[in-house]
């Protein structure tokens, strides 16, 4: 008998024993008259029927099953009926015996009950889990890393080609570990460092050097960890930032890419107020409040100081700004020392050779030349990296990777030949030009050629003459173009756009046009996030607008007149440099210099053809872009007070 389900299971041997009325078939009024006083089911279940199957299970034995509608009723009154059957029927007697029933196990009852208990187990860790860290319950926590003293590989040994500003962080090191040398002369530790610069000239890698060094308690996050989709969440992660930070005083924090949460205020074209301005607000209190802050040094890294809030930067909070500006050639050398300290050199590799030649590297760029020339050396089975690795790397580091299978038309070949050759010979003949480094009309990165120049030494000014100079050189390209082939491409769109922007220059903003005068002419172009430069206008009348467009139409048309006639007066160098070229694809400064001066090149070994293409000319589509004259923007002149940042120079290739 089966509870649950109302099962009642009977084996029943043929002839010993009557059926049951309920197992006749019969109607329901039938049943009932049976059933109330001989039938046993039908007088327990008041007259229901009850169903039963019926199935032979070998010779003269059934086993009969019965579906109660209600079980209990025939477990409470079955033996008084058995009794009442007896005693009516002493012939006769009701004989039975009880059998163990199949045990049936209730799996959907003991899935459901697991399913359950682990659910509930499953929200109790999760609770468990946020309490300690990483949860929803945890969401305000700041997502610090404290990098402890066995993992801080880095020390200021690691640190080349910026001295001065590791004296900076230097001394704040030393104020940490001997704070009497300077607490007795009333000196106060700064509360803040700002480091700025351009990317890649080691802003992270200081701040890695003063953990590795400090001995306290470093606790690095990154500017853009404060802020999510919470509201609130950026100040409740300040606040908790600050207060590991003070209970293991005196400790550093070093905030990277803080322009993310440091951007001025009430400036935005959304409207002035927003989360990160929530974010911003506490950091200003945390960093110099109502609240003490002693012995925590916060040390931040930006390249964008110039869209930070004012309130940011003033003493109190960074009391110093660090400017960590390109190496010069001696910082390089530096830099290249130390990346090349596990690397095996030949001997014709000169570090100072190479530092002079990487004029505007930085430090990220002089860390991957040396590993391009590494892999070139491996990829070429050497057991030393040698000068050709170093050369070939610095180009591939300025003007990307050689595309030598690109198939190219003689056509196409031609017109970079001259275009090319337009270019080198005005570098040739400009007094105030870099000299030319290398010529050649092999595509590479996005360009189908270049002409790439190297500063002599570091320029921290640039002149008058230089730029009008290197408007000259940036016209070469387009000028032969039209000498010779009596057409134009568009290969030459980079090299116009180039030259029009530092004529704009010259006219707007350095003053060197004497019908404009020294006057600055608008504002240099803030971020369209900033909304006082949005609604700020460009500052002068749409006369004067005229007037500095037709100024920068005559530096541009002077410029293309003087690249007319010095190539005009030097086409039979022109012819021979383009044809050197078509011949060899490719021309060392030296080889250019030779042709120059009227030397004839040595014959050069036979090489496997490149690919031939006897295709029709390509269509205008297929030149545009930075085709064989591309380049990138020249570096600006610098200010007087700052750092220039020439670099490698190829007129057809964005440079370092």
């Amino acid at each position: 008998m089966d509870l649950n389900t109302g099962n009642l299971r009977l084996a029943l041997k043929e002839g010993e024993v009557a059926l049951p009325d309920g197992v006749k078939e019969s109607t329901a009024q039938e049943q009932q008259t049976i059933g109330t006083t001989q039938g046993l089911l039908t007088a327990m279940m008041g007259g229901q029927q009850a169903a039963q199957d019926i199935l032979p299970t070998g010779e003269g034995i059934y086993h009969i099953t019965y579906r109660l509608p209600y079980p209990g009723m025939f477990v409470n009154y079955v033996q008084d009926y058995i009794d009442q059957y007896n005693e009516a029927n002493p012939d006769s007697p009701m004989v039975y015996d009880y059998i163990a029933a199949r045990a049936e196990v209730p799996w959907f009852d003991i899935l459901l009950m697991v399913m359950l208990v682990g659910s509930m187990v499953f929200v109790f860790y999760t609770m468990y889990r946020g309490s300690q860290g990483g949860g929803i319950m945890n969401v305000g926590r700041a997502k610090v890393k404290d990098q402890t003293e066995d993992k801080r590989k880095t020390t200021f040994a690691d640190v080349a080609g910026a001295d001065e500003e590791k004296n900076e962080l230097e001394e704040i090191v030393q104020f940490l570990k001997n704070p009497g040398q300077f607490n007795n002369l009333g000196a106060r530790i700064p509360h803040g460092v700002l480091l700025v610069g351009p990317p890649g000239t080691g802003k992270t890698l200081l701040a890695r050097a003063c953990a590795g060094e400090a001995g306290v308690p470093f606790y690095s996050i990154s500017g853009s960890d404060f802020v999510e989709m919470y509201v609130g969440v950026g100040a409740s992660r300040v606040r908790d930032l600050f207060d590991k930070a003070k209970k293991t005083a005196p400790s550093i924090i070093f905030i990277d890419e803080i322009d993310a949460v440091g951007r001025q205020r009430g400036t935005g074209l959304g409207g002035g107020h927003d989360e990160r301005e929530q974010t911003l607000n506490q950091m200003l209190v945390e960093m110099d409040g109502f609240g003490a802050n002693e012995g925590v040094i916060v040390i931040a890294a930006t390249n964008r100081a110039d869209i930070l809030d004012h309130a940011l930067l003033r003493p109190g909070r960074f009391d110093r700004q660090v400017y960590v500006g390109l190496p010069d050639v001696k910082g390089r050398e530096e830099i290249l020392k130390v990346h090349t300290r596990h690397k095996p050199l030949a001997p014709d590799v000169n570090l100072g050779t190479i530092a002079r030649t990487t004029v505007g590297f930085s430090g990220a760029d002089l860390e991957n030349l040396v590993n391009e020339a590494a892999l070139l050396a491996a990829r070429r089975g050497k057991k030393a990296i040698t000068e050709q690795e170093i050369e070939e790397a610095s180009i591939k580091v300025v003007a990307g990777p050689e595309k030598k299978s690109r198939v190219v038309t003689e056509k196409e070949k031609r017109l970079t030949a001259y275009h090319e050759a337009g270019h080198a010979i005005t570098h040739y003949y400009c007094k105030t030009a870099d000299p030319v480094h290398e010529i050649s009309i092999i595509p590479r990165g996005m360009a189908g050629g270049y002409t790439m120049s190297l500063p002599e030494k570091d320029q921290t000014y640039v002149t008058k003459t230089q730029m009008q100079e290197q408007i000259v050189t940036l016209l070469g390209g387009r000028v032969a173009e039209l000498l010779v082939l009596d057409d134009i491409s568009t290969g030459a769109s980079n090299d116009l756009e180039r030259a029009t922007k530092t004529a704009r220059a010259m006219v707007t903003r350095y003053g060197f046009s004497e019908r404009m005068g020294p006057v600055v002419y608008g504002s240099d172009p803030g971020e369209t996030f900033l909304g006082r430069d949005f609604a700020q206008g460009k500052g002068y009348s749409e006369t004067i607008a005229a007037e500095i467009d037709s100024e920068i139409r005559d530096i541009v048309d002077e410029a293309f007149e003087t690249a007319r006639r010095m190539l005009t007066e030097h086409r039979d160098q022109l012819e021979v440099v383009a044809q050197a070229l078509m011949r060899r694809e490719k021309l060392s400064g030296e080889e250019f210099k030779t042709l120059m001066e009227g030397g004839q090149l040595p014959e050069q070994e036979a090489q496997p053809a490149a690919p031939a293409s006897t295709e029709a000319p390509a269509q205008p589509q297929a030149l545009e872009g930075p085709q064989p004259a591309e380049a990138a923007e020249p570096a600006e002149p610098a200010e007087p007070a700052q750092s220039a940042e020439p670099a490698q120079t190829p007129d057809d290739e964005p440079r370092a």
